[in-house]
């Protein structure tokens, strides 16, 4: 009879640990992968290899046209702000530089954007 109970106390607590073992939550949170696009994490590793900027960059995503575009600010003096489509392709350069010039491409961007969300702001100063 005592050998019965041990056998069935040691099933029960091998059934609790088994148990125990498929339910317990992750002890780390699971991270999840970036929702930029490929180039735009890359783009966002080869800015914080670089020197910083004055004034820091950063980039925001708007609509334009009805599409998802990226703006790059202006990084320095005589640098254009850039903005990017979807797939990383340069829309226009809608300001920046001394004179504040673009490039004609898309004079109607600040205007007609819409929907700023910050992608990244570079922290470094």
């Amino acid at each position: 009879m005592k050998r019965l109970t041990h056998g069935i106390l040691f099933a029960a607590f091998v059934f609790a640990f088994l148990l125990a073992c498929g339910s317990a939550p992750p002890t780390e949170p699971q991270s999840s992968p970036s929702s930029n696009p490929a180039w735009l994490d890359a783009l966002i590793a080869q800015i914080q290899r670089e020197p910083v900027t004055n004034p820091p960059t950063a980039i925001y995503r708007y609509s334009y046209r009805e599409e998802p575009v990226y703006y790059r600010t202006s990084r320095c003096c005589d640098i254009r702000s850039v903005v990017y489509d979807r797939n990383g392709s340069v829309v226009c350069e809608p300001d920046g530089g001394i004179a504040r010039i673009q490039d004609e491409r898309c004079p109607d961007f600040f205007t007609a954007r819409s929907g700023e969300t910050l992608i990244f702001q570079d922290p470094r100063s």
